[in-house]
């Protein structure tokens, strides 16, 4: 079994009015990936940015390779990677230069040309950094968090705003890295990418973990077997909704006309909507039958959407 590089234990980082950051504890092993999954604002950054020592927590311990460490000291960061939601890069430097800066800062140094390869920028190397669009920053941040040949990984949020195709190219990535013998810890709020590549996912809100396990471990402990979603429209009245409220306790507002329902009789749940839609003269739309996901998850846990 692979062994712990990071430990974090009671980690707390509190503002006037937030906290930021309510007694995480986390511990992540050798060669995996291991996701932080949770909404805006619920402390995924400033989780990875005292980690990375570019925050002071006010309190907890933090383990590295099996040492506790008070401050995140010269020694750890040469054995970690980072990158951040937003890096700014001097603008008229190319793509090797950038790389190349970034380099010169530490002792240990992955060649320039591979860490373009492994980021899909090879058509871009010479090109300055003020031509690169967004997606093409994120892949480049990447490459810079890799310029060490780090053990540990930090990607904050590495795919957002990247079309699908760049966020898949990333994915590919991020599972070499793994292959690789590299550990990833990831941040994001997309529930498909910590589907796609987390050994283990914890999810946090308001700076509080409120689960943790692999993704089978989380979506069975809601004990949902399937889930119905549905639009409602052509709506006489408000009490349309409250039907569907009567018959099915476990209703749920996706966004707004959009509604889910858990049920282990998929059948027997349709005909109830029907029979109920018929009554009360309104339409059912986009009708959509799945099973459960890490979103279901979140809302079942917290009460809200990953993306609120």
């Amino acid at each position: 079994m692979n062994s712990p590089v990071l430990k974090v234990k009671n980690l707390k980082r509190y503002y006037p009015g937030v906290k930021a950051v309510d007694g995480i504890d986390l511990t992540v092993n050798k060669g995996t990936c291991f996701s932080i999954l949770g909404p805006n604002g619920a402390g995924k950054t400033t989780t990875v940015e005292i980690l990375a020592g570019l925050r002071n927590r006010d309190s907890g311990d933090i383990e590295y390779f099996g040492k506790n460490t008070k401050t995140i000291d010269r020694n750890i960061k040469r054995r970690i990677g980072v990158q951040l939601q937003t890096t700014n890069f001097l603008e008229n430097l190319t793509v090797t230069e950038t790389i190349e800066f970034f380099s010169g800062l530490f002792e240990t140094r992955v060649s320039t040309n591979k860490l373009i390869e492994t980021v899909s920028l090879n058509e871009k190397r010479k090109n300055r950094i003020k031509e690169l669009s967004g997606g093409q920053l994120q892949r480049l941040a990447v490459a810079v968090a890799l310029v060490n040949d780090p053990e540990i990984v930090f990607l904050d949020e590495p795919t957002t705003g990247l079309d699908p195709q760049a966020r898949r190219m990333l994915w590919e990535t991020i599972k070499s890295m793994k292959e690789n013998g590299k550990t990833v810890i990831l941040t994001t709020h997309y529930m498909e990418e910590a589907e796609e590549l987390s050994d283990k996912v914890v999810i946090i809100d308001h700076g509080n973990v409120v689960a943790s396990g692999t993704v089978r471990e989380l979506i069975n402990s809601i004990e949902h077997d399937n889930i119905v979603e549905f639009t409602i429209s052509n709506i006489k009245n408000s009490n349309s909704v409250n039907a569907i409220k009567e018959k099915f306790s476990g209703l749920k507002l996706i966004d707004k006309m959009r509604y889910s329902i858990t049920t282990q009789d998929v059948e027997k749940t349709l005909i109830k909507l029907f029979d109920i839609a018929k009554e009360n003269n309104f339409m059912l739309n986009d009708i959509m039958i799945r099973k459960p996901n890490l979103e279901d998850v979140f809302l079942t846990l917290t009460g809200h959407s990953l993306r609120d």
